[in-house]
């Protein structure tokens, strides 16, 4: 082979291959070792650069002395062996370490494999710290998105100065479902939709969702026309989009929910879009009744105070309950932590409060609690809290009795599949169990989940995915059978 071939190879390899297949080949080529070893950190550098295998000694002290006496090639003679070495740039040095006698055009291959190798050496760490850097980007979005889920407006503003552009409010939520690997046609799509104004992160806990924050101007929106979720959708045949209301920037998980919720009907429409539909928001009919009531209920959880600095606290605990209750298990992706710390902390919040969290009835009541109150009501230390009024007392609340009739109208509506009540109550008195539930209904599985999506389409609200409307559909019922 003549070194003009040896030079076009070189070349090929490293546009194609990368410096991995370069230093392959030419340690196939020469018949020995070959790698690139780092004056700074030549054991790291030379094990990744060769194949896992750590670098030769001769290498190592090759390199050292190269990088000392400031030389840009050199020969070490061993035992049977000889080691050449040529500088590549920032303190690396292409090292073979080839046995006595070795190939006579080795030393003029590696020269012209030096360049090349630098060059792609350089590139693939410009990829690598792209590629960081997008990882950051996309977990500072993620942490912006947990803050305001939290109600931590002024600390989710500053991390999103720094990302650009700033959080719309009011605003718009989006949830766009899409595979995969559509994900960024559909965020560059939105983002040429809104003129670089909308404001999108990667959903924590469904890989297929995007949250897309969009200011409440950015498109002319209809009851019947958005042309923003419209050319979402477009972008795949297999793309649906949920749309919250108008909102502030502090009610983002209002406005999520609303998306959620409004995905769950797109899903079966054949525009692949939906609107969330108006209805009444149990939170404002309960403030008035139930804001005392919630603060007393969750007093414990704002006045615990842990014994160690590294244990959640009160306000971690209700974050941590909110997370759950939207997602289940799944909140183990949002908040970064092992299922088992989840599971435990669960277990603390229902000691502190008193509940027991694996029966509906009590999630439903812990989750308007929380809605009821902003997590900034704080006990003192050691201080015996209020006991808490029944929750019955609330719900008998007259205001209460019509947002429970408003909620549950559409069950027995004309759209309404048959025994669509009964299919809901009994799905509710059975934890919103699928398996128990089915078997009292004496169908199959598959068919009471069949059931309960029809029964999506007609109250526009997820009851089968989390976050689910099955807490505020156990408080209709119990409202209105207090009514009653």
């Amino acid at each position: 082979m003549s070194r003009s071939d040896d030079v076009l190879r070189v070349h090929r390899l490293a546009h194609t291959g990368g410096s991995a297949a370069l230093l392959d080949w030419l340690a196939a080529r020469l018949g020995g070792w070959t790698g690139v070893v780092s004056a700074d950190a030549p054991d790291a550098a030379g094990a990744a650069a060769g194949r896992g295998r750590e670098a030769p000694a001769d290498a190592v002290r090759g390199a050292a002395e190269m990088a000392a006496r400031g030389v840009r090639s050199a020969v070490l003679h061993g035992d049977g062996s000889a080691t050449l070495l040529f500088a590549l740039d920032a303190g690396r040095t292409l090292a073979a370490v080839l046995p006595v006698p070795h190939l006579p055009e080795a030393p003029a291959l590696l020269a012209d494999a030096a360049v090349p190798l630098a060059l792609v050496l350089r590139a693939e760490e410009a990829e690598q710290r792209e590629a960081r850097a997008a990882v950051a980007e996309a977990r500072a979005r993620e942490a912006v998105l947990h803050l305001l889920m939290n109600g931590r407006l002024s600390t989710a503003h500053q991390i999103a100065e720094a990302l650009r552009p700033s959080l719309p409010d009011p605003m718009r939520m989006y949830v766009a479902e899409c595979r995969t690997g559509r994900r960024a046609e559909v965020a560059r799509v939105c983002q040429e939709s809104t003129g670089g104004r909308a404001w999108v992160v990667r959903c924590p806990v469904y890989v297929r969702h995007l949250i897309i924050l969009v200011p409440a101007d950015a498109t002319a929106v209809s009851a019947d026309h958005d042309p923003l979720a419209g050319a979402l959708t477009a972008v795949d045949a297999d793309c649906a989009v949920g749309v919250s209301g108008e909102l502030a920037l502090g009610q983002a998980p209002t406005a999520y929910t609303q998306a959620f919720h409004a995905l769950a009907v797109a899903r079966g429409r054949g525009e692949r879009h939906a609107r969330f539909g108006p209805g009444p928001e149990l939170a404002l009919a309960a403030h008035e009744a139930g804001a005392g009531w919630a603060g007393a209920l969750l007093a414990p959880l704002h006045a615990y105070a842990p014994r160690r600095p590294q244990d959640p606290g009160g306000q971690e605990l209700r974050a941590t309950a909110h997370a759950w209750l939207n997602f289940g298990p799944h909140a183990t992706r949002l908040l970064k932590v092992h299922r088992n710390t989840l599971a435990a902390r669960i277990r603390l919040v229902e000691t502190l409060l008193g509940l027991d969290l694996g029966r509906l009835p009590d999630q439903a009541a812990l989750s308007l609690a929380l809605r009821l109150t902003t997590g900034a009501e704080r006990g003192s230390a050691g201080a015996e809290p209020a006991a808490a009024p029944a929750l019955d007392a609330v719900l008998r609340d007259p205001r209460l009795t019509e947002w429970a009739r408003a909620h549950l109208a559409g069950l027995a509506g004309p759209d309404a599949p048959p025994g669509a009540r009964d299919t809901v109550r009994t799905w509710l008195a059975h934890d919103a169990r699928l398996v128990p539930a089915a078997a009292a209904l004496g169908v199959s599985v598959p068919g009471a989940r069949k059931r309960l999506a029809r029964i999506e389409g007609v109250l526009e609200r997820s009851l089968l995915q989390s976050p689910s409307v099955r807490y505020d559909l156990w408080l209709a019922h119990r409202a209105e059978e207090l009514a009653e």
